[in-house]
């Protein structure tokens, strides 16, 4: 921990922060080692572009309804359970690989739905824990440093799981690494139990929270935000691996390639985690999403391994950029809202409904597109289309007003209007 001070900078860190990091970090290193293999896996049983559109559909489906199941039961239940069962249903997801072996394809759309579910108890839990644990002083540092973690996990876990597959015949090197998944998660699961327990109560006023994006500008402009992210995501997650395997027919150069991507993001969320200030934090994104969009035309139109690494080296340089304020931002705003001491886990699904719905919408394009058309000709361009997401995240978030004191909200009282979020319409 004194290491991890001085690297990152002088940050009021304790034991729940510390935890978090480290389930987080366990989280990462367990999805790298296997995630980046998962489509390819099952795209060799395949061999069809519309079978992963469809699986991968079913997990941003599943992942939405299962935030809001999962923030239902936050309100009766302690949070650190629904971490736990997150973890639990990532571990099953891995453990269903392992049992089907090649008979994985047939079952894309349980796969899709187990893994789903799974992220959406987790990333509810970690979501709500994150902004109960942080301060906004503390905030920069642990979106930095988790985004450390998630960058050396990215480092290790595919290089040598691609090392792995390679060494190994036929389909060994993978369920090798599907089997240290489910070990990790199952580690993940006992570090859950150190954590202090971290009760919610009252009404699940999901409804309420969706309505109050009428009334609060901010809440409505960060929500918009993350259609357009989702709208990147939904389909890059998935399709850029496959396409780098695709070129390569290699599974050791596609975990160069998520190496070298993610050496380049471990030093720029070190520095980005250190310099990016407050004021700074919307010039950031807006270069960070216009680096990213831009990076597409490396590999798009002329393809080849050399253009991938280049790329891979550019996206490890802008996403942190933009991801590292980009996250404070939207925790300080959701900080800010009406009824956040009772609604903070509404806050979150509302988030991730938002999300979710953009990457429902960028998988949808992708099908149709591969489904409807000559995919080898249409695909650079529906990437150009869906990839300018990030781009357009800096004109929702420019518009943001968040109050530096306590003195406005004092003031607000004055004139009776104590319920009202930060930036509202008045």
């Amino acid at each position: 921990m004194i290491n991890v001070k001085k690297w990152i900078g002088s940050r009021k860190t304790d034991h729940d922060l510390m935890l978090l990091l480290m389930i987080g970090g366990f989280y990462s290193l367990s999805i790298a080692l296997s995630n980046t293999f998962v489509n390819v896996y099952l795209w060799k049983q395949s061999g069809e572009l519309i079978d992963l559109g469809l699986y991968n559909l079913f997990i941003v489906i599943f992942q939405p309804l299962a935030f809001i199941i999962a923030g239902k039961v936050s309100k009766k239940i302690d949070r650190v359970v629904v971490l736990r069962l997150g973890v639990s249903f990532l571990a099953a997801f891995f453990l269903t690989v392992l049992v089907l072996k090649d008979q994985a394809v047939n079952y894309m759309y349980l796969l899709g739905a187990i893994i789903g579910v799974g992220y959406g108890f987790y990333w509810l839990a970690f979501n709500v824990l994150t902004f109960e644990i942080t301060e906004p002083e503390t905030r920069d540092f642990f979106n930095g440093f988790l985004g450390i973690l998630t960058s050396l996990s990215g480092m290790v876990g595919p290089m040598l799981a691609g090392l792995i597959i390679s060494r190994l015949t036929n389909t060994i090197g993978y369920k090798v690494i599907f089997a240290v998944s489910l070990m990790l998660f199952t580690v993940a699961v006992m570090l859950s139990f150190f954590f202090t327990s971290r009760k919610a109560h009252g009404e699940y006023i999901l409804l309420k929270i969706i309505q109050e994006r009428k009334r609060n500008k901010n809440w409505r402009l960060i929500t918009n935000a993350h259609v357009f992210q989702g709208l990147r995501e939904g389909t890059f997650t998935f399709f850029i691996n496959v396409f780098v395997y695709i070129v390569t027919k290699s599974e050791m150069a596609l975990g160069t390639f998520s190496f070298l991507n993610s050496f380049v993001a471990f030093f720029t969320y070190i520095v980005a985690s250190r310099w990016i200030t407050k004021k700074m934090r919307k010039k950031a994104i807006l270069a960070g999403g216009l680096m990213l969009y831009f990076s597409l035309f490396l590999i798009l139109f002329q393809i080849s391994y050399e253009r991938l690494l280049i790329y891979a080296i550019a996206i490890g340089i802008a996403y942190p950029i933009l991801l590292v304020p980009y996250s404070s931002i939207t925790y300080d705003v959701i900080g800010k809202g009406w009824n956040i001491a009772q609604a903070r886990i509404e806050y979150i699904v509302v988030r991730e409904i938002f999300l979710n719905a953009g990457r429902i919408l960028s998988i949808l394009f992708f099908i149709f597109t591969v489904a409807l058309t000559n995919e080898t000709k249409t695909i650079p361009f529906l990437l150009l289309l869906i990839g300018s997401g990030h781009a357009f995240i800096y004109l929702f978030v420019k518009q943001i007003r968040l109050k530096e004191s306590n003195r406005l909200l004092k003031q607000e009282k004055r004139i009776h209007r104590p319920n009202l979020a930060d930036g509202e319409k008045g």
